[in-house]
């Protein structure tokens, strides 16, 4: 199985015209993700290369059918836009837009948890969703995972997200779902959300958690690991060499004295029985030694 989405999600683009919009769009469709809308405000009627255009989020599903939105958009816009698609009743909304203020992403995401509980958010700055072989909505090039399973992917780091994909896929190790969350102060959805589906999944039967300094999200997963998983769980956290109080790349990304350290996330996870790989290879390579040591 898969997490969240599957072969029968449908989605719509909300920035579909735009350079990006279009661009990972019309990939995603290529991947074979049933893209069925895309959303600009004053372009309704009009198409991109067959995928019809509307002018709202409320017009696409009513049109469509659509489960789920792709946001593309620039960051002033892009927290109306996803509370627009919660508004019409979209059920799952992926945001990979960076740069949105800090303040302005708290608002979204209370408004979404206050008004809105039955919508998931996937970021924003995050690369998506893939599940392999049945659908991908983001940035995430759909050539670098193996369908299959049996392992699911949560991380916060998009380039890392990507090698992960690329280093199981080289083993010959399929991926039931990989979960961008991005690397933003206030995620849409959290590593345990992912963990939580992740050990519901019948068919994820090893989960590779990848992490980075700043904030207590590992701590917290880890937290969660010991008291709530079975299944075998394998890290690898980034930014062993940053300095303290600066901000590396992301947004959450920062280290406050001893909190949010990178050797504090590993000895947390490994406290909670997580076999922590010092590299993302090695990473890799423990991953592929509990899937061999799965029962077949």
């Amino acid at each position: 199985m898969s997490i969240f989405v599957d072969e029968h999600t449908m989605v719509i683009v909300q920035g579909l015209t735009g350079g990006q919009g279009r661009f990972h769009g019309l990939r995603n469709r290529a991947y074979g993700t049933k893209v069925v809308g895309g959303v600009r405000a004053g372009k309704g009627g009009q198409d991109v290369e067959g995928i019809p255009v509307f002018d709202t989020v409320a017009d696409a599903r009513a049109a469509t059918g659509a489960n789920a939105s792709f946001v593309s958009v620039p960051p002033a816009s892009a927290p109306d836009a996803v509370l627009e698609a919660a508004q019409a009743g979209i059920a799952f909304i992926v945001c990979i837009t960076e740069g949105i203020p800090a303040q302005d992403e708290a608002r979204m995401f209370n408004i979404l948890r206050r008004e809105h509980s039955g919508t998931r958010l996937l970021g924003p700055n995050c690369p998506g969703i893939i599940s392999p072989g049945k659908t991908n909505i983001g940035i995430t090039a759909g050539e670098i995972a193996l369908p299959g399973g049996p392992v699911g992917i949560v991380s916060r780091s998009g380039t890392l997200t990507y090698q992960a994909l690329h280093e199981l896929k080289q083993k010959g190790i399929g991926v039931t779902t990989c979960v961008g969350i991005g690397g933003d102060p206030v995620p849409g959805t959290t590593f345990i959300d992912c963990l939580a589906a992740f050990e519901a999944d019948p068919e994820t039967s090893v989960v590779m958690l990848i992490g980075e300094i700043g904030g207590s999200e590992e701590e917290e997963a880890a937290d969660f690991i010991a008291r709530e998983m079975a299944t075998p769980v394998v890290a690898y956290i980034a930014g062993v060499t940053a300095p303290p109080g600066r901000k590396m790349g992301h947004a959450g990304a920062i280290v406050s004295g001893t909190s949010g350290t990178a050797q504090a996330k590993m000895e947390a996870l490994a406290d909670a029985g997580v076999k922590v790989g010092l590299n993302p290879t090695e990473a890799g390579e423990l991953a592929a030694e509990l899937v061999a040591a799965l029962p077949h």
